[in-house]
């Protein structure tokens, strides 16, 4: 299946998604290079967007970094979170499957891919990224029965769980990045406030 079908399907139809994506073999890899990749380019695209429109006294250069930080944040906020989703997977009596792990973490996320790169719409740009985390919580909720084998009375902590870790390895990657991407780059929060 190409990326573009896959991801209309997960945002419009994700019940009957899910059951295909199952039947489906994939490893870490494979997802980052055909999906997670690609859509974590298409997400980075909201802040040089921002940056084009509206750099104001911040510089394109402040928007280019983030756009950096973001992509990156992602890609490596992918791994760390399908490992943990894995290791967490017996505590919630669910199925230890790095490939169906795998694909719970990038088909889930994929409303934030498309919520981050409409971040650059003026008023909505807060908005529908906050949206998509949302609705990107309901697609893990329906897709971690069927691809984790997760008891009923354990999906709702084991998604709570799952969900919080990559939220949360997202935001500390992001902040030690762009401490460290926006020092090499001479810009500090000083000059921001300017």
């Amino acid at each position: 299946m190409n990326i573009i079908d896959r991801v209309k399907n997960i945002l419009i139809t994700p019940k009957t998604e899910w059951q295909v994506i199952n039947e489906e073999t994939a490893t870490p890899q494979s997802l980052l290079m055909g999906y997670v990749l690609p859509l974590a380019v298409i997400a980075s695209l909201g802040s040089l967007l921002k940056g084009f429109l509206f750099a104001g006294t911040l510089g394109l250069k402040y928007f280019i970094i983030l756009a950096v930080i973001a992509f990156i944040s992602t890609v490596l906020a992918y791994y760390i979170t399908v490992i943990v989703v894995d290791m967490l997977a017996p505590s919630f009596a669910s199925e230890k499957n790095m490939g169906k792990s795998a694909q719970l973490v990038a088909y889930s996320a994929t409303p934030s891919y498309i919520g981050a790169l409409l971040s650059f719409i003026p008023v909505l740009g807060w908005l529908l990224p906050l949206a998509a985390w949302v609705y990107g919580i309901y697609l893990m909720y329906l897709g971690i029965g069927p691809l984790k084998k997760t008891p009923e009375d354990k999906k709702v902590v084991y998604m709570v769980v799952a969900y919080l870790v990559m939220i949360a390895i997202y935001f500390i990657l992001a902040a030690v990045l762009g401490a460290v991407l926006f020092a090499a780059m001479g810009i500090s929060a000083a000059s921001m406030m300017r």
